[in-house]
């Protein structure tokens, strides 16, 4: 497994609460747990390392948590808490998959290609960004790439028109728009409008003065 899918850490067996997850924050680690088949399991990760790789983590990341004395453990990061002022990670939450065992999550979709309409004037709308699908962990995609070379203008690509990874199955609408191309909207007629109203307004005001002038 790629290093940027791993992460190290160590069973967490005293010192819990506020206090002590404190002191672990000064040290430069971090108090996290893993959730999935058993009883939760503390464990402290370390902050550097989790700082480092945590932009390479998405839902759908699976990530091997290397636990000093025990087997790997297969895991998603599900959530981490985050302080805002100074950008510190305070908790992270795992939850371990077992191989064999179906998963659900949320995978992000990545547009592939250059559309006909495009060339042609329009403009390209991805409106779902990602997907829930479910899978086994050896399937599960990092990205799903949605081909849209071949949208022309006002066409638009549903979920059930794209290619899906073997062994993945989308848990949305098939019948969902995933992108569309469309023409820009002209805005010369606006502006052409604020200009008369200038024009109207000037003019108005000449003839305002030049009665003026004659009383």
């Amino acid at each position: 497994m790629d290093d940027k899918k791993t992460l190290s850490a160590r069973v967490r067996t005293a010192d819990f609460g506020s206090a002590g997850s404190r002191r672990l924050l000064r040290n430069g680690e971090i108090p996290a747990v893993i959730y999935g088949k058993n009883v939760p399991l503390h464990v402290i990760v370390n902050a550097h390392e989790f700082e480092m790789k945590k932009s390479g983590f998405s839902e759908s990341t699976l990530i091997s948590l290397n636990v000093e004395g025990e087997a790997n453990h297969n895991v998603f990061v599900k959530s981490y808490q985050e302080d805002l002022l100074n950008r510190c990670i305070h908790h992270i939450d795992f939850y371990e998959v077992t191989a064999g065992h179906v998963v659900r999550t949320h995978v992000r979709i990545e547009l592939d290609g250059s559309p006909v309409g495009c060339r042609a004037g329009g403009v390209l709308d991805q409106v779902i960004h990602e997907l829930e699908i479910e899978c086994l962990p050896k399937d599960l995609p990092e990205v799903i790439k949605a081909d849209v070379s071949a949208l022309d203008l006002n066409e638009a690509l549903r979920v059930d028109q794209i290619q899906l990874p073997a062994g993945v199955k989308v848990l949305e609408d098939p019948e969902a728009t995933i992108a569309t191309v469309r023409m820009v909207k002209e805005e010369a007629a606006p502006a052409a409008d604020e200009a008369a109203d200038a024009t109207a307004a000037t003019d108005a005001t000449a003839a305002a003065s030049t009665d003026s002038a004659a009383k």
